[in-house]
């Protein structure tokens, strides 16, 4: 009788406490655990088969002292947390889920868009504190509220997330304007155009970041990127944290040089009490939520089974890594 699969989630609480494990434990001996501090992972890894991580990080040293290692599986989209090339010299798969968050990560942009366009909790708090009551007219405002048609939302990448908010743009009546490294065709709605990444940051808006984190694009969005941007745009970032750099982003905001950001990612996370964001002017930051509805979070776990239920049949599926 062959032995079944010993699996190790390194990290489980960020999958929430209301998604169930049941998929996996199905396929093999399961552990999970809440969440795993660096200088535990190699205990709690020793002797399995397959390690599931979401923001644990995965080193060479570590994977090169896992020797019963055969799979990494990633509970998310984004890998940067495994150092693939060392899987790939011992032949470890590295499988992550795409497609999983789109719809809530797009629905999330526009959540924070339009609350920096409407000024929608601002407006309701000042109802709460009998501000409306006192006012001697039947409406007023003291933010203002602009309109989303006719203006122009740029989208940094391309992919599923990328160009699911762009449709959304497109359905808001905004001009859509879209920077990639690398052709791709275009949709048939319009107006769209690809254009440079200076033309996008200085023409837009709106400017939502929905790229990779790469050794090459860390702090894209600087002092001079932010520089090309209208006074009046803002920044939104639901991609990686370390594709911004926080404090040109904090110095730009506080000297009105940029109208607003919103920000669901920080290069630290939890986000440090010292981060200049928390003080700057006109920034909206959320935990980290975009993705977590539980219809994403439920797809995903499906995408962690299914990648699993492959590799036990000896054809692992959407594998980020080379492994010959």
């Amino acid at each position: 009788m062959t032995p079944r699969p010993r699996l190790v989630v390194l990290d489980g609480s960020t999958m929430g406490q209301d998604i169930s494990w049941q998929g996996l434990a199905s396929q093999g001996e399961l552990t999970v655990f809440d969440r795993t501090e660096p200088a535990l992972v190699l205990t709690r890894a020793a002797g399995a088969d397959v390690l599931l991580t979401n923001k644990t990080v995965l080193d060479a040293a570590t994977i090169e002292a896992l020797p019963d290692l055969k799979a990494v599986l990633v509970l998310a989209t984004g890998y940067n947390v495994v150092d693939i090339n060392a899987a790939a010299r011992r032949r470890i798969p590295v499988c992550n889920v795409p497609g999983y968050s789109p719809p809530s990560v797009a629905q999330h942009v526009f959540a924070v868009v339009l609350e920096l366009f409407s000024h929608t909790s601002r407006h309701a708090r000042a109802v709460a504190e009998g501000r409306w009551s006192a006012q001697p007219d039947f409406c007023f405002w003291d933010a203002p509220v602009v309109e989303l048609a006719g203006k122009t939302f740029g989208v940094v990448g391309f992919g599923a997330i990328g160009s699911r908010v762009a449709e959304l743009a497109h359905a808001f009546g905004m001009n859509v304007l879209v920077h990639v490294p690398r052709p791709k065709p275009a949709p048939a709605y319009q107006p769209f155009a690809f254009c440079g990444l200076d033309e996008l940051f200085a023409s837009a808006d709106v400017v939502s970041l929905h790229c990779p984190l790469t050794a090459e694009n860390e702090n894209l969005v600087d002092a001079r990127l932010l520089k090309l941007m209208k006074p009046t745009a803002c920044l939104v970032n639901t991609a990686r944290g370390p594709l911004v750099d926080e404090a040109a982003l904090a110095l730009a905001l506080s000297s009105g040089r940029l109208g607003a950001a919103a920000l669901d990612v920080v290069r630290h996370e939890p986000i440090r009490p010292d981060n200049p964001l928390l003080t700057a002017p006109n920034c909206l930051i959320t935990p980290h939520v975009a993705w977590a509805s539980l219809e994403a979070r439920t797809r995903l776990m499906a995408g962690v089974a299914a990648n699993l239920e492959a590799f036990l049949a000896g054809a692992p599926q959407n594998v980020v890594n080379t492994v010959s």
